[in-house]
């Protein structure tokens, strides 16, 4: 079977800062990353789908290797190495049939995951792919299947450093309900002016301000010359008289030494005094934000690191700050809202209506092609 190729949203080699778990659209035989998890049958001996598609990648002496493990039951996993995979192991985890979920294909999918993790980190793996378990041909619903891996992963990532991506074909607006999905598109459809429309209206706006202060630099010299009898002076004296008003104001703005003696807190300052007033620690922060502990620290710990604006936004909705604080916090970064902007216009709809969990507005933005939160696009 060929597999298409298809645009990875967020790149593994090129990651310069991010999240412990991504969702991302990509090839998972393509994934260079320390392990990726194979979907197998519980011969192990391949098959179909992303089975059949890792054993054709990997080659003939992985097949071979896996012909010694006789099997693996539903809900354990077992580990080989990579062979032709960029990845250096292959985890092969067998989930359950879906049979209407009575019979404990929850609990059997749940520890595909936490078996494939615990078996990653006792090899020394860093990151680890997985696909979407179940969600294939045992015809595990992918709305659920997806509930699933999302709270059995960040479960574990709570207590473990890893990187762990869920990588999944296809577009992803199976990822939220039909009805939160149409609301979305009618917010966007209400909202988002898009750039060219945002162009045309700085445009606008900057002509008709300019035609305003003529009119009133116009309508003020009028004014001057009706009270000041003098005003109608000789042009050599109205430029002294202009550049002794100049000089004047000059003296009474404060210099450049006074300025950064008064300087606003940045962002740095307001998220640590932040995370104070709501009487948290730092690991329930970036955990919530689901930002990487390393990215935290250097956030903390170098004053002059500009974090992305993805990050900073994740660190706000974290901290659950209304609007307007969140705004304020991505301007002393260096970053806006803006109507102009998918991304903005989505994260903007769940703040409106109060709900501050990443991973629900992920999922959300990766169903509308837009980057994660937290994550840097390359």
């Amino acid at each position: 079977m060929h597999v298409p190729q298809l645009r990875c949203i967020y790149s593994v080699m090129e990651r310069v800062e991010g999240l412990p778990f991504e969702i991302i659209r990509n090839d998972i035989t393509r994934m260079q990353v320390d392990a990726i998890v194979n979907a197998a049958n519980p011969s192990l001996l391949g098959g179909g789908g992303v089975d059949g598609a890792i054993h054709r990648a990997a080659g003939p002496q992985l097949l071979e290797e896996c012909k010694g493990l006789n099997g693996c039951s539903t809900g354990q996993a077992k580990i080989t190495k990579g062979y032709r995979l960029p990845a250096k192991y292959v985890i092969h985890t067998v989930g359950p049939v879906w049979t209407g979920g009575g019979c404990g294909e929850k609990e059997l999918l749940a520890s595909c995951y936490r078996e494939s993790l615990r078996l990653a980190a006792s090899y020394g793996c860093g990151t680890v792919a997985f696909p979407l378990i179940s969600a294939g041909a045992y015809g595990y619903p992918q709305d659920q299947a997806l509930k699933v891996a999302t709270e059995t992963i960040l479960d574990y990532l709570a207590d473990h450093d890893l990187y762990v991506y869920l990588v999944v074909f296809g577009h992803g607006a199976w990822l939220i309900s039909r009805k939160l999905y149409a609301n979305i598109q009618a917010y966007i459809d209400d909202s988002y002016i898009g750039p060219a429309y945002e162009r045309e209206e700085s445009r606008r706006r900057r002509i008709q301000a300019l035609h305003y202060m003529g009119n009133a630099a116009r309508e003020d010299t009028e004014a001057r010359n009706r009270r000041d009898p003098d005003a109608c002076m000789p042009q050599e004296y109205a430029l002294t008289e202009g550049a002794f008003q100049d000089a004047k104001a000059s003296a009474q703005q404060p210099g450049l030494e006074d300025m950064l003696t008064h300087m606003d807190e940045g962002f740095r300052g307001m998220l640590l005094r932040k995370i104070d007033e709501k009487r948290i620690t730092d690991a329930e922060c970036y955990k919530k934000a689901n930002v990487d502990r390393k990215l935290f620290n250097k956030i903390k710990n170098q004053p002059g690191y500009k974090p992305g604006k993805s990050t900073v936004l994740a660190l706000a909705i974290a901290l659950e700050l209304p609007e307007r604080e969140i705004r304020e916090m991505l301007a002393k970064a260096g970053f806006a809202l803006t109507r102009s902007d998918k991304f903005d216009v989505i994260v903007e709809y769940f703040i409106e209506h109060g709900n501050y969990n990443i991973f629900e507005i992920n999922e959300a933005l990766f169903s509308f092609d837009q980057k994660l939160l937290g994550s840097v696009t390359p």
